[in-house]
């Protein structure tokens, strides 16, 4: 558990990250009401419904440099049943990975839980911020995670930005909590809501 008690400890396995993770956002869609999903997001242009096309759709592109071609799902039409199967198909390449190598030009040969580990499971957990926040509610992702990812961030920081991934930073106070400057860091306002 955390100090405001509602996480448990995060998994150390790659598969078991990635179980936890999907699960806090399969959460987020299952509580989303169907007109929910045109709502805006945190993210520019975003919609909740675009949050989770992103998650989908980057990653089964990205997997293709595993030979691994995941069938297109229908995200438009049904949100909750789409993201449910991509959560099953990436959790099955996870569970099994059968020594398959993900070859990516940004990124070199990876063994693929570790490809998907490093550069898909963290998105998820960080977007599901900007899901929660688009559906009105308050992201809770755990502090001591938040305190841990910024520290490893901060190292990258040029990297990270030059990469285009994230925005200019948004100023925070020094005593905001670890959550909120870990969603500035990344461009994020912590006080954004949606317009009611």
């Amino acid at each position: 558990m955390t100090e405001n008690g509602t996480h448990h400890e995060v998994p150390d396995d790659l598969a078991g990250r990635h179980a936890y993770d999907a699960a806090h956002f399969t959460a987020l869609v299952d509580s989303a009401r169907a007109e929910d999903w045109k709502r805006p997001s945190p993210v520019a242009e975003w919609t909740a419904l675009d949050v989770v096309k992103h998650l989908i759709e980057w990653s089964r592109g990205f997997l293709k440099g595993a030979g691994i071609d995941l069938e297109p799902l229908d995200i438009e039409v049904d949100p909750e049943a789409a993201w449910k199967r991509h959560v099953a198909d990436i959790q099955e390449i996870l569970d099994d990975p059968a020594g398959r190598v993900l070859s990516n030009p940004h990124i070199g040969d990876k063994p693929v839980d570790e490809a998907i580990d490093q550069f898909y499971t963290g998105d998820i957990w960080l977007h599901s911020w900007d899901l929660a926040k688009a559906l009105g509610r308050e992201p809770e992702l755990g502090q001591e995670r938040c305190r841990a990812a910024l520290e490893g961030m901060k190292s990258m920081e040029h990297l990270l930005r030059d990469s285009g991934q994230f925005g200019p930073a948004v100023p925070v106070d020094e005593d905001a909590s670890p959550q909120d400057k870990l969603a500035a860091f990344i461009g994020r306002d912590p006080a954004w809501k949606p317009e009611s």
